[in-house]
């Protein structure tokens, strides 16, 4: 099981990679779960400073953009 996670505080932005993230692992048919991390010192634990980013099972994928679907499958192969 994947384990996603979305950095940001609520933003359109944030919401967008969100969707994005989910439906690229529902075309991937992958077993998800997807976790929104609003508080700002969490996100920063992750060492991002610009939101939204994306954590793959632990590792920050991407931050500071919203990639399309078949970039953000890239990243969950």
């Amino acid at each position: 099981m994947k384990d996603l996670k979305i950095l940001g505080t609520g933003c359109p932005k944030c919401q967008k990679l969100a969707e994005t993230t989910e439906a690229a692992a529902k075309e991937l048919g992958f077993e998800y779960q997807i976790e929104k991390v609003t508080e700002i010192n969490k996100i920063m634990e992750f060492g991002v400073m610009v939101t939204p980013a994306l954590v793959v099972d632990g590792e920050v994928k991407v931050s500071g953009k919203v990639p399309g679907v078949d970039e953000i499958k890239i990243m969950l192969a």
